[in-house]
């Protein structure tokens, strides 16, 4: 009998189709996670008001001016709603990245390195580890008050190192298997074993994890706009707009309601979808 290795990132195929719930699953999961981003994204250009003007009577019911009535300042909640999450998805968006890019960097070559190299590593990715995320962001918005750049910085340092581990502990599986011994067995040096065999095996985890650090770093952002930190003024935020009509949720439920709905379900959506395409992903890498 003959033994076929197979990569790490691979299964073996059990021509069973997916079942209809799950393959309906990523495509509802994408259809709102679009939908959110491109609400975001695109809100401040069809606000049907300006978003910081003081329109009609705080805390005014829906009617056919104001879709969603207004807020504790008398602003359109509809065209807060709007404008409010370019900012809060493009600094979430941007500390993921920055987060990926840290953690694969760092994580594969720990693994690449010496035992005693790739340890030492680690021990300084867990110095900033310990540190609550939401501390870390207090530090850096305040030390660099108003500052988008600030607060992307705080949100990447607070994720960062659960990448590092996360895809450590992925690239080193791939590089203990019989696949990678083989590879190097027929000559391929490190670097190729890292592009055309580490690489794509540790798609899966990664792109599992970008998902997790992307949910939590909506959550910090939202968290730093909650309690007031970054860019302030009138300008809007999804995170802001909760904190400041929470105490008027017995007169109007939309102007605090909305956007955080509009978080949840972007955070929902983003892990299932991500989920299930790194479920992909683990069974078509080479």
């Amino acid at each position: 009998m003959t033994t076929v290795l197979t990569p790490p990132g691979r299964r073996a195929a059990t021509g069973r189709p997916d079942a209809p719930g799950r393959r309906r699953s990523p495509v509802v999961a994408g259809a709102g996670t679009l939908l959110v981003l491109l609400l975001a994204l695109l809100g401040p250009l069809v606000a049907p008001h300006s978003p910081t003007a003081q329109l009609a009577a705080p805390f005014q019911q829906p009617d056919g001016r104001f879709l969603l009535g207004t807020d504790v300042l008398g602003r359109d909640v509809a065209s807060r709603v709007l404008g409010g999450g370019r900012a809060i998805v493009l600094t979430a968006l941007a500390g993921t990245a920055a987060a990926g890019a840290v953690g694969t960097t760092v994580g594969v070559l720990a693994a690449l390195a010496s035992r005693r190299l790739g340890d030492l590593l680690l021990r300084c990715v867990d110095a900033l580890a310990v540190l609550p995320g939401l501390l870390v962001v207090l530090v850096l918005a305040a030390g660099f008050p108003g500052s988008r750049t600030g607060l992307v910085a705080a949100v990447a340092l607070a994720t960062a190192p659960f990448s590092t581990r996360v895809l450590r502990a992925a690239a080193d599986t791939v590089l203990g298997s019989g696949y990678v011994e083989a590879a190097r067995a027929r000559g391929d040096g490190r670097w190729t074993v890292l592009r055309h065999d580490v690489l794509p095996n540790i798609a899966g985890p990664a792109l599992m994890d970008t998902a997790l650090r992307l949910v939590a770093s909506l959550h910090l952002t939202a968290t730093a706009g909650f309690l007031g930190l970054g860019p302030g003024g009138a300008a809007p935020d999804w995170g802001r707009m909760v904190s400041e009509n929470t105490p008027g949720a017995t007169l109007a439920v939309a102007p605090f309601l909305a956007p955080a709905l509009l978080l949840v379900l972007l955070s929902i959506c983003v892990g299932l979808l991500a989920g299930r395409l790194a479920d992909r992903a683990g069974r078509g890498a080479v």
